[in-house]
C-alpha cells in the first residue's frame, strides 16, 4: 500500500447501494434512500436504500427458505470450507478498494482500516472456514444398554446488527462463525457505515454463497432493526453498539418468540498504570494510542488512566506529549494517526462530555476542541482530562471519543475499587514489573479482557466479551461458534 495507490481510489464515484436480498440488489419496497455522508469532508459520498419493515421481512424470509431447504445448511462441510476460504482470498485481493471504501465512509485512519477491517475480515473469515470440518458431536458415557449422542446443529436463521466503527472486522466476527455452522444470516449494517460491509456481502456470493445465504438491509436501527428484533423467525440475534438498544433487542425478543440475543455492549476499560512500569515512555505511547486511534471510536479503549500517584505528573506529561504527536487529519493520508469522529452527532456528544467534565471539576491538559472545521469534516484534537473522580460523568459514561480521564490512586486495593467502579466490564490493561501483582490484578479487575503491559492487539484465537453491562456472549475464537448451534441429545436404547 502507498499513497499514490489510496489517491487513485479515494476519488472514485461510489454508486448508489440497494439492500441484498436473496442474492439481488433491490431498491427499497417504498423507494426512499437516504444519504451517506463522509466524515472526512462533510459531503454526500452517495445514498442507500432507506430499509422499511416490509424490506426486513423479505430479507429474512429469504433467509428461512435457504436454510430449510439445505443449499447451505445442507452443504457437506468440506464444500462450505471450500466457498468460505474463497470469499477470504477475495477479500485480501480486494483489500486497498474495501479500506479506502470504509474510510470514506467512516473516517477510520487508513493505516489501521487496512489491518482492522479487510486485513481482520479475512482472517476471521478464514479462521473459522478452517474450523467447521474439525467441530465434532460427542458420544456421553452411558450405561452399555444405552448409546447417548450430542448433535451440534445450526440454529437456523441469524439476525446480525453490526456497528459503524470497524464494520468489516466486527461484521466478520458474526458472520464468520453464524455461517461456518450452516445457518443463514439478514445483516443490518449501521446507518452511517454500511458501504465496505455491503461491498464484502458481494464478495461472498461471488465467492460462490448461495442466495439467499447472506441478506443485508440498509437503514434506521429503529425500523429494521426493530423488525429484526421483533421477528417470529429470526432464532438468534447478535449486536455489537449501545447499551440502550441492546436493551430494547432483550425487549424485543421477549415480545416475539423469545430468540437467543447476544450483545457486546459499552465499555468504560481501565488502563491502570502502577509506579513500577517497565517503560514509561512507552507504556505512555501505547496508552495514548489505546484511546485516541480511530478517534476514540473503540469499544475496548482504554478510556480511563488510573496512575499511581507517585508517578502521576510524569505519566501524564508523556501521554500528552505522546498524544500531541499524533497527527490528526485526512484518514486517507497515510501520516494521519487519529481521523475522523463518525458523524457531527457524534462530535457534538464527545465535546459535550468534555464540557461536562470541566463543570464537575476536571482539568483538560490538552485537547478539549473541534479542530479542522474549515475541511467540513469532524475532527477532534486528542483530549486529557485530569482529575476526575470515580462519580464524574467521565468515569462512569462511556464517550466513545478522544477523550481520556485521568484519576490517580495510591495503591493497589484502590486501583482494583477504582477500576471496578463502573457497570461496565468490557476490556482494561495493567502496567507492572511485579508478575505477582499482574496475575491479581488479572483476577481481581472484572472485565472480559485484561492486558498486561500492552493494550489491544488480542488476536482471533482469544474471545472477546464483556460482563456486567458490557453484554453477554463472545466473539471471536472456537467459543464463538457456541452461539450459532444448537445441542441435540439423541438417547438411543440398545
Amino acid at each position: 500500500m502507498d499513497q499514490t495507490q489510496i489517491d487513485a481510489l479515494r476519488s472514485i464515484p461510489v454508486p448508489p447501494r440497494g439492500h441484498i436480498i436473496d442474492g439481488q440488489s433491490v431498491a427499497a419496497s417504498d423507494g426512499a434512500t437516504m444519504d451517506i455522508v463522509s466524515p472526512i469532508d462533510g459531503s454526500v459520498l452517495t445514498q442507500v436504500a432507506r430499509g422499511t419493515v416490509a424490506d426486513m421481512q423479505a430479507a429474512i424470509a429469504s433467509a428461512r427458505a435457504s436454510f430449510e431447504d439445505g443449499r447451505w445448511s445442507g452443504m457437506p462441510p468440506a464444500a462450505r470450507k471450500k466457498v468460505l476460504l474463497k470469499w477470504a482470498e477475495l477479500i485480501e485481493a480486494n483489500a486497498l478498494e474495501l479500506a479506502v471504501l470504509g474510510v470514506r465512509d467512516n473516517g477510520t485512519e487508513i493505516n489501521m482500516a487496512i489491518k482492522a477491517e479487510p486485513g481482520s475480515a479475512a482472517g476471521t473469515i478464514r479462521y473459522y472456514a478452517e474450523a467447521l470440518d474439525k467441530i465434532y458431536g460427542e458420544i456421553a458415557p452411558t450405561s452399555a444398554d444405552v448409546l447417548g449422542l450430542v448433535h451440534k446443529e445450526p440454529v437456523g436463521v441469524v439476525g446480525a446488527i453490526i456497528p459503524w466503527n470497524f464494520p468489516m472486522m466486527i461484521g466478520a466476527w458474526k458472520l464468520g462463525p453464524a455461517l461456518a455452522m450452516g445457518n443463514s444470516v439478514v445483516l443490518k449494517p449501521a446507518e452511517t457505515a454500511s458501504l465496505s460491509l455491503m461491498r464484502m456481502v458481494d464478495l461472498a456470493h461471488e465467492a460462490g454463497l448461495p442466495p439467499g445465504v447472506l441478506n443485508a438491509v440498509t437503514g434506521e436501527g429503529a425500523v429494521v432493526g426493530e423488525a429484526m428484533g421483533l421477528s417470529m423467525d429470526v432464532d438468534v440475534l447478535v449486536f455489537t453498539g449501545s447499551g440502550g438498544t441492546g436493551r430494547r433487542l432483550m425487549e424485543y425478543a421477549a415480545r416475539s418468540n423469545m430468540k437467543r440475543v447476544y450483545l457486546e455492549l459499552g465499555g468504560k476499560s481501565p488502563n491502570i498504570i502502577f509506579a513500577d512500569v517497565p517503560n514509561l515512555d512507552e507504556a505512555a505511547k501505547v496508552a495514548a494510542g489505546g484511546i485516541f486511534r480511530n478517534a476514540g471510536q473503540v469499544c475496548v479503549a482504554g478510556s480511563r488512566l488510573l496512575v499511581e500517584a507517585a508517578i502521576h505528573d510524569e505519566f501524564v506529561a508523556a501521554v500528552v506529549k505522546a498524544a500531541e504527536a499524533m497527527t490528526v487529519g485526512n484518514p486517507l493520508d497515510m501520516t494521519t494517526a487519529i481521523g475522523a469522529v463518525n458523524s457531527e452527532v457524534q462530535l457534538r456528544a464527545n465535546l459535550g462530555f468534555v464540557d461536562t467534565a470541566k463543570s464537575e471539576g476536571g482539568e483538560v491538559i490538552t485537547g478539549g476542541d473541534r479542530i479542522l472545521q474549515e475541511t467540513g469534516g469532524y475532527y477532534m484534537a486528542p483530549t486529557v482530562v485530569t482529575g476526575v473522580t470515580p462519580e464524574a460523568t467521565l468515569t462512569q459514561k462511556e464517550v466513545f471519543g478522544p477523550v481520556l480521564g485521568v484519576t490517580s490512586f495510591t495503591d493497589e486495593a484502590e486501583a482494583i475499587r477504582l477500576a471496578n467502579a463502573t457497570v461496565y466490564g468490557l476490556a482494561g490493561g495493567v502496567w507492572t514489573s511485579n508478575l505477582s501483582r499482574a496475575h491479581r490484578m488479572v483476577k481481581a479487575v472484572r472485565t472480559g479482557v485484561m492486558h498486561v503491559n500492552t493494550y489491544g492487539g488480542a488476536d482471533g484465537t482469544v474471545p472477546l466479551g464483556g460482563v456486567g453491562q458490557s453484554g453477554n456472549g463472545h466473539d471471536k475464537s472456537l467459543h464463538a461458534i457456541e452461539k450459532y448451534i444448537n445441542l441435540k441429545t439423541a438417547w438411543i436404547k440398545l
